[in-house]
């Protein structure tokens, strides 16, 4: 592989790291506006499933192409894996809306040794002492990270709750859709995991909306939430995944977390201190750790 191809690849993942590590920023001024979480992932996954069939409707097929049909089984089970990616952004949102974006993300990222635990008790693998050692940095990171050590700071538990819930269901979000008809092309697979994402969110909105709908939210915030959050990032990283490789490009998609929370210290004006840096580091040091043997063949 050239390396221009590779940094091809290396600039793809890039880009929709830091489309991902946007997003919180944008739901928190959206939430300034006084607009509901059932109304910012309303907007969200309305968007994006037409953002979806625009893509689809546009897409020429390939010459040589190889992409599998999908079957009603196929649809079946990305629907339901689809379902953990409405339910991470619910859990994501509503976290935001309890605590900074900047401890948020860092929550979010203990999907690093979430997953680990999952691949260890679902598909027996036991986890090497390189996983085991950037699972300790990782919490070590994470505990530096939220400042959680200094008692002058009182961070909301319900925050915590939810991004711990939403950092588990990002996790299974990843596990099912690496394993889920893989040969049926990305934008379909995309479609029906954002359909089947789509009735969580409906479930969650008849249940959370206690005040009228503000239908604002299309035309205000929707469409950024939507682009940086369902759109933009799934096509970026589907296209530069395959020619980084899994190891090489799980390290440059962890841009996500830097950019999160600078996004917050510029825009929200959220106090970063620099304990929280340092902690941040040790959390991207841990992902290079995890998948250093792997990015070793690039």
């Amino acid at each position: 592989m050239s390396n221009s191809n590779l940094l091809k690849g290396v600039i793809l993942v890039g880009l929709g790291a830091s489309s991902y590590g946007m997003l919180a920023t944008f739901v928190k001024l959206a939430y300034n506006e006084k607009f509901t979480t059932a109304e910012v992932t309303t907007a969200q996954f309305a968007y994006g499933i037409i953002g979806i069939l625009l893509i689809l409707a546009f897409q020429k097929p390939k010459k040589d192409n190889k992409e599998i049909k999908p079957t009603k089984k196929h649809i079946l089970q990305l629907m339901l894996a689809g379902t953990s990616l409405g339910l991470t952004s619910v859990f994501y949102y509503l976290c935001v809306n309890y605590i900074d974006v900047s401890i948020a993300i860092v929550l979010l990222m203990q999907s690093v040794w979430i997953g680990v635990f999952l691949e260890w008790f679902l598909e027996k693998k036991t986890p090497s002492i390189q996983k085991i050692i950037a699972v300790i940095i990782v919490l070590i990171g994470t505990i530096l990270a939220t400042n959680i050590l200094n008692s002058e700071v009182a961070i909301d538990w319900r925050g915590i709750v939810f991004g711990l819930l939403a950092a588990a269901s990002f996790t299974t979000t990843m596990f099912t859709a690496n394993k889920i008809a893989v040969g049926v092309n990305n934008a379909k697979r995309s479609l029906y995991m954002l359909l089947g994402g789509a009735v969580v969110i409906a479930i969650f909105t008849l249940i959370s909306q206690h005040t009228p709908f503000n239908f604002e939210i299309f035309y205000k915030w929707g469409i950024l939430v939507a682009l940086f959050g369902t759109i933009i990032p799934p096509i970026l990283m589907n296209a530069g995944f395959p020619i980084t490789g899994i190891g090489l490009g799980s390290i440059v998609s962890s841009l996500e977390l830097p950019v999160s929370v600078s996004m917050a210290f510029f825009i929200l004006n959220e106090e970063v201190i620099f304990s929280q840096w340092f902690g941040i580091i040790l959390i991207i040091a841990a992902i290079v750790i995890m998948n250093l043997k792997w990015s070793k063949k690039h």
